[in-house]
């Protein structure tokens, strides 16, 4: 009854942590990541150094063997997951015999949730192997087609439950000590009670799971495999491709000519079929507020935060401190052009190098001894279980032929351990993806390990903060062994970056997300006209153009065709306010506030045995608060102080 989340990082869908198997179930085929979840900040560090994947040696994919020695077994299992789903839907009209009967209900579902999640898990990671496989892509979406109808053959025990009454529910959790880890699940059923529809009503959404699911299907698909993007001929002679990956390394060149090339070749790409881009984007909008208005929320944006228990003010509090702070990110903006020398920063300007000559490259065999010792702060055992991750096969690395592009962790896979897909390029960005991407593993492993198996699910809104702690500790560990300062520089640049990657850009999403949903539950439409002008006026405002700390050409207003995260219903803000919660977090560890580190591990152990503004505030940050926000700011203006200061001792 506790479905896991498949996928969790970049994203994602997953499941809305201890609701029933019904609801989970239908919102964790919701697949998938992203690219944080994961699919990670809009696969901002994909590669183009495309192999077959014959070439790759062994020890740098995943062994997947661990989950199945074969396809066969996996289709033993398969049948065995539809068999059980009958035995589960014979508890009809039973659940309040007894409180034993209602026990053994409970526990038999979060079995059987827990195969469905090992079935689901193996066939995506399998189909993302090679996009093209369409074994494996049969494979995964027979588990998502499967799921639906799973979850309207049980979709009778929530309202059953509640037909009990919280005093007879409450009076079997008394009797059965057994019962205990099912006892949020429970109250949270309780509390959520008028947004349960009846049984009847629970089918039909359950059958329409898989229509809602199909708008980021489709996008996935198509961004992936079909959509024909344009090639281009750089400045060196060389021909690329700018499909996302050749975009996201190329639109990073050092020479600017090949910049500004790249950024109009791929979105005049996209502009060309910003139409149907819309429409698929819209009807993702539709099926959010089809199933917020079926529930009886006031807006798609409570359906999504409900769940979790985080209250609206998180959400419109990060937009607005964001948007007073703005002068803080024009500061990093007029920093990049300093350091860039040009008369005319462009947004095409936002991911070049900003130090000359600093290409800061490390093979993967090298990054995995930086990781290791940037993470020495949080002990030697987090260190060990690193190391196992590399030495085991936990993570696919390099970027081959079909694979799916982007990072993710899934942790889904509860009684064998954590995997991770990179897409390797022996760049610095590629080092922070894998630590990134690796934090989630971590929450995963020792959520696993700690929790029994209804508890381990930690919210997504926690998700993101062992992530770019991580991320912190990299960039602290790079700043202390560096001294000379070009180097210096593009770390700090580096560390900036992330501000810039993570709180402004992901939480001008997060604005850009609300306000096509709010359009939307106005009856307003959503054009690709439209959509441009929300999101071109959102790029222009944060970026400075009017105060012209940023030039941003008015092609670029159709950026927001190539964000898979506006699929994934309110996600994208998670990853702002988790990244000012590690940041305050990560100060109190680094600085060796008492007590800091053993509440850090301990929320990382935590999973989701209580809500996360609960488990953050255990660790040591408040979110229905500025101050983790504050705390961030003042970070990044002491990044800001510190290279102002490389930069006038050097003259520049």
């Amino acid at each position: 009854m506790f479905l896991k989340k498949i996928y969790l990082s970049v994203l994602l869908y997953s499941d809305k942590s201890n609701q029933s198997f019904m609801r989970t179930l239908h919102l964790a085929l919701k697949v998938f990541v992203a690219t944080v979840l994961m699919l990670t900040l809009s696969n901002e560090f994909v590669c183009s150094q495309i192999r077959e994947r014959s070439t790759i040696e062994t020890r740098y994919t995943w062994n997947l063997a661990d989950v199945y020695a074969s396809d066969d077994d996996w289709n033993k299992d398969l049948e065995r997951l539809k068999s059980g789903a009958d035995v589960l839907a014979g508890y009809k009209g039973k659940l309040g015999t007894s409180s034993s009967v209602l026990l053994e209900f409970l526990q038999s579902s979060s079995d059987f949730s827990k195969l469905y999640s090992k079935l689901y898990s193996y066939a995506s990671m399998k189909s993302d192997q090679d996009l093209r496989n369409t074994n494996y892509l049969a494979m995964d979406q027979e588990m998502r087609q499967l799921g639906p109808v799973i979850s309207a053959k049980i979709s009778f025990a929530e309202p059953e439950i509640l037909g009990l009454g919280k005093e007879k529910v409450g009076q079997f959790l008394a009797e059965q000590s057994e019962m205990q880890v099912y006892s949020m699940y429970l109250n949270e059923l309780f509390r959520q009670q008028e947004h349960l529809l009846s049984e009847e009503e629970e089918v039909i959404m359950a059958h329409a799971s898989s229509i809602l699911e199909s708008p980021y299907s489709v996008y996935s698909v198509f961004a992936n495999t079909e959509l024909p993007y344009p090639e281009v001929t750089l400045s060196t002679g060389e021909t690329v491709t700018l499909n996302q990956a050749g975009y996201s390394k190329h639109r990073a060149s050092a020479n600017r000519y090949d910049r500004e090339l790249v950024f109009n070749a791929f979105w005049s790409a996209m502009k060309s079929f910003q139409a149907t881009l819309a429409e698929q984007l819209l009807a993702g909008v539709n099926s959010n507020i089809f199933i917020a208005r079926a529930r009886h929320y006031n807006s798609a944006l409570e359906s999504a935060l409900d769940p979790y228990n985080i209250p609206l003010n998180v959400y419109h509090s990060l937009i607005g401190n964001v948007n007073e702070n703005l002068p803080v990110f024009h500061r990093y903006l007029l920093l990049r052009k300093r350091m860039l020398q040009v008369d005319t920063l462009k947004y095409s300007d936002a991911y070049a190098p900003v130090v000359k000559d600093i290409d800061l490259q490390y093979t993967y065999d090298e990054a995995q001894d930086i990781i290791i010792k940037s993470l020495a702060p949080l002990g030697t055992e987090y260190q060990d279980i690193i190391r196992k991750a590399f030495n085991e096969r936990w993570l696919d690395v390099y970027p081959t032929a079909g694979k799916r592009s982007g990072a993710y962790s899934n942790g889904s896979i509860y009684d064998v351990h954590p995997y991770m897909l990179l897409n390797y390029n022996d760049q610095y960005d590629d080092v922070s993806m894998a630590i990134h991407e690796l934090g989630h593993t971590m929450q995963s492993y020792l959520s696993n390990a700690t929790q029994p198996y209804p508890l381990a699910d930690y919210p997504i809104f926690t998700a993101e903060v062992a992530s770019t702690f991580n991320e912190e500790l990299l960039g602290t560990y790079m700043i202390n062994h560096i001294t000379d300062d070009e180097t210096r520089l593009s770390i700090l640049m580096s560390r900036l970056d992330n501000y810039k990657g993570t709180l402004f850009r992901q939480t001008k999403f997060a604005e850009f997300e609300l306000t096509i949903h709010e359009l939307a539950e106005a009856g307003e439409p959503l054009t690709s006209d439209v959509m441009n002008k929300i999101y071109g006026d959102l790029l222009k405002k944060y970026y400075g153009h009017e105060k012209g700390i940023c030039y941003i050409d008015d092609l670029y207003s159709v950026e927001w065709s190539y964000i898979p995260h506006f699929y994934y219903n309110f996600y994208v803000y998670q990853y702002s306010t988790s990244f000012t919660a590690s940041a305050a977090l990560a100060e109190d560890v680094l600085s060796g506030k008492e007590g800091s580190l053993e509440k850090y591990l301990t929320f990382l152990s935590a999973g989701g045995s209580d809500y996360p503004i609960e488990l953050l505030k255990t660790a040591g940050v408040d979110m229905t608060t500025s101050e983790p926000f504050n705390k961030a700011i003042t970070a990044m203006n002491h990044i800001m102080d510190e290279i102002e200061e490389i930069l006038d001792k050097m003259g520049k």
